[in-house]
């Protein structure tokens, strides 16, 4: 599991998928779990509240729009690859490769792969919308791994090929 980033304030839900957890510092969302043990509810931030509604809307089909604020920081190239990933909509896919040829290095397709298990706000960070070349989950380190990316691309009416 990846380290969790310095934090002011903590909150879990339950979801179809498990514990959502989610940590902020300065109002804005820094890390979100998903599966994990659920975090203790510590702090106040509006963020946090907005998080949590706009993610049980998510979850129960009542939106497909998920805008409050995060911070992820990352290397530059982490970042890159973050910012193609938050161009996708709900429902909409992209594969490594073409994360790897839009941010100008087609040949790092393996980094892109681990910049997007490195992805700190997933769900927000739709990092389940990435899959491989010929459409087909590969992986996934949220939650419960493969399970938990299957549910969410058939939650968003995406064709799922394992």
């Amino acid at each position: 599991m990846t380290k969790i980033p310095t934090f002011d304030s903590s909150c879990s839900f339950d979801s179809a998928i498990g514990p959502i957890s989610l940590y902020a510092l300065d109002d804005a969302v820094v890390f979100l779990t998903m599966g994990h043990p659920a975090a203790a509810n510590l702090g106040k931030s509006k963020v946090l509240n907005e998080a949590t509604k706009q993610l049980k809307a998510y979850f129960s089909g009542k939106s497909k729009t998920l805008n409050f604020a995060v911070s992820a920081n990352g290397t530059a190239f982490q970042e890159a690859v973050w910012g193609q990933i938050a161009k996708l909509g709900f429902g909409e896919t992209t594969s490594y490769a073409e994360i790897a040829e839009a941010i100008g290095n087609p040949k790092a397709v393996r980094a892109v792969g681990g910049a997007v298990g490195a992805n700190p706000v997933p769900l927000v960070i739709g990092c389940h919308r990435v899959l491989g070349v010929s459409g087909q989950i590969t992986g996934y380190s949220g939650g419960d791994g493969i399970a938990t990316k299957t549910w969410l691309l058939e939650h968003e009416g995406i064709p799922v090929k394992l």
